[in-house]
């Protein structure tokens, strides 16, 4: 008999999205703008990262800019898709 595996349904809530980007980037401002609409009306933490502060993120994402993390995990580049962001945060 074939088992299906189901996944239980994200709490968006419960959920981190982090932007990283850096001052000055006009793709970061509409990737925000995305993201605080989503994580507003879900109730999903939001942090953002510069990535001139930060050498690693720098080294790791420097091309990529806006990067966006869900639970620190890589989930966008460059766009933000609304309908993809509330799906991967179980919405």
């Amino acid at each position: 008999m074939v088992s299906l595996l189901r996944r239980e349904k994200k709490n968006p809530a419960e959920s981190t999205v982090t932007l990283i980007g850096k001052p000055g980037c006009h793709l970061c401002d509409e990737a925000r703008a995305v993201i605080l609409k989503v994580t507003g009306e879900l109730g999903t933490s939001f942090e953002e990262k510069d990535i001139l502060a930060d050498e690693e993120l720098y080294e790791k994402y420097w091309e990529q800019i806006p990067v966006t993390l869900v639970d620190g995990r890589q989930h966008d580049f460059w766009r933000v898709d609304e309908k993809r962001l509330r799906t991967a945060l179980g919405a």
